[in-house]
């Protein structure tokens, strides 16, 4: 059996393991995202699929969380998952650059709702 490697032997080892395999790899195509966006026309077809799959991939996640959700959320009933996304809109289609305030204004509702529903 091998020695370990002393400064790799104690309680920092995890957060050495985490930055190798998790930081670097996703890092990587961050980086070779950014060097090759510049080349790119924002109004090319290209993009504008990107963008489409983009949207139909959060919402597909946010339909599921709604329809399926996991963990605690099951718990919270329909309505209440269904209004905080409404509340989530109205905010956005007020002002559209408050995406915080949108986001807030959803979890409010939901936290407000399931904390009614489970004292009631």
């Amino acid at each position: 059996m091998t020695q370990p490697i002393p400064w790799l032997d104690g309680p920092l080892w995890p957060y050495l393991a985490l930055l190798v395999f998790a930081v670097l790899p996703t890092e990587i195509w961050r980086w070779l995202a950014v060097a090759f966006a510049r080349r790119i026309d924002p109004d090319s077809p290209a993009l504008e699929w990107v963008r489409a799959v983009a949207t139909a991939l959060l919402a597909g996640i946010v339909a599921k969380l709604i329809v399926a959700p996991p963990g605690a959320l099951a718990a919270v009933p329909l309505f209440i998952r269904v209004a905080a996304l409404a509340a989530t809109l109205a905010v956005m289609l007020v002002d559209r650059r408050r995406l915080l305030f949108a986001v807030l204004a959803g979890e409010a509702v939901l936290i407000g709702g399931a904390w009614l529903a489970a004292s009631a």
